[in-house]
């Protein structure tokens, strides 16, 4: 955690800033190492030059976080207190510049933080956090394949309760069940059942209809563990399905395994899309892959890098991502096939194992 200070003190000396202050939770964690979900209360790290960081919660997580934090300094605020006036006696006097996290902080908050420290200007920090976050550390790593080994136990063991006549709902809670019985915290997301036609909107919602036979069933879920997520998407053929969804099986998955082939360091996010999309393409399904191949992952369920066509960053050895291609045909069914992927020194690591071949459930 120290090394983290320590790349935000260099950011301030660099980028000539009299102060920063991180709100959003996750980065927080990231930081510091006390999670916390502070709802409406503020929570906060504040780095000025050449002082020790302070780490700003509210009273009721004291005792949590001289547990977990990296940062001794700690300073508590109560539901009655003004926690910005903290923040006014800790800067003292007008400054001229002071980095915030644009994207979390809400208009209203930024009000209050502008009056308190009064700043000449106000910088983005996220850059420089964006840029940390996505090289995985070696822990990280270790944290994210657990995270995956936990959802593909998850998916293993929920596919032997797979019946005909369940609803798409049933199943969910089948599988939210056993991911706290498996040792995960939770769902990275909501999790995603559905069945037959409905498996053609990427971002349905499971609801009351009933498995049946010759229905597709797409499963997309992930869990949270040891802070980090995981996510993967498999579909299945309960039954006998079409030769033509037998088909759209078969490019998806030769797209899934285009995009991956695609992927090292220093080739574009868009080559990766481009690689798994000529695919599809090629076999006359182009429209009916209408969404980006892929995203980040770690922390957050989805973060840097966006794996769309136009995005000309390079990978970085230490980025993780999704390759998730698919083609959804309206009234038919759809088919989504998904992956996590880690960027290696000379080309990628695939962290889900769990088998892509077409699996007929019943």
């Amino acid at each position: 955690m120290a090394d983290k200070i320590n790349v935000l003190s260099n950011a301030l000396t660099n980028n000539g800033w009299k102060g920063l202050l991180v709100t959003d939770p996750t980065h927080v964690y990231y930081l510091t190492g006390f999670a916390s979900e502070p709802h409406e209360r503020f929570l906060g790290l504040l780095l000025l030059n050449g002082e020790e960081p302070i780490l700003i919660v509210p009273a009721l997580d004291e005792e949590k976080a001289r547990e977990s934090s990296s940062v001794s300094r700690i300073v508590t605020h109560t539901d009655t207190d003004n926690p910005y006036e903290l923040l006014k006696g800790f800067i003292g006097g007008s400054i001229d510049s002071f980095a915030i996290e644009k994207e979390h902080v809400s208009v209203a908050r930024y009000e209050a933080l502008a009056a308190a420290v009064g700043a000449g200007r106000y910088e983005d920090l996220g850059p420089v956090l964006r840029e940390m976050r996505v090289r995985k550390s070696a822990d990280e790593v270790q944290r994210l394949k657990h995270a995956v080994h936990l959802v593909e136990e998850v998916l293993r063991d929920g596919l032997t309760h797979v019946r005909e006549g369940m609803t798409e709902v049933e199943l969910v809670a089948e599988l939210e069940y056993r991911m706290k019985k498996l040792g995960a915290d939770g769902p990275s997301f909501d999790t995603t059942v559905l069945f037959g036609a409905k498996t053609a909107m990427p971002h349905g919602e499971p609801g009351t209809k009933k498995l049946a036979p010759g229905d597709l069933l797409m499963i997309d879920m992930g869990v949270y563990a040891g802070g980090y997520a995981s996510d993967i998407t498999r579909t299945f053929a309960f039954g006998s399905i079409s030769p033509e969804l037998e088909q759209i099986y078969n490019t998806v998955l030769q797209a899934n395994l285009a995009g991956i082939a695609a992927a090292r360091p220093g080739v574009t996010c868009a080559s990766v899309d481009q690689a798994a999309r000529a695919v599809v393409e090629a076999a006359g399904y182009g429209p009916a892959f209408n969404h980006r191949v892929g995203h980040g992952l770690g922390l957050g369920i989805h973060e840097y890098p966006s794996l769309h066509g136009a995005n000309q960053d390079p990978l970085v050895e230490g980025m993780v991502f999704t390759v998730e291609p698919g083609i959804y045909i309206a009234g038919k069914g759809g088919v989504r096939i998904e992956d996590d992927v880690l960027v290696t020194a000379d080309g990628v690591e695939v962290l889900t194992s769990f088998p892509k071949e077409l699996r007929i459930l019943a």
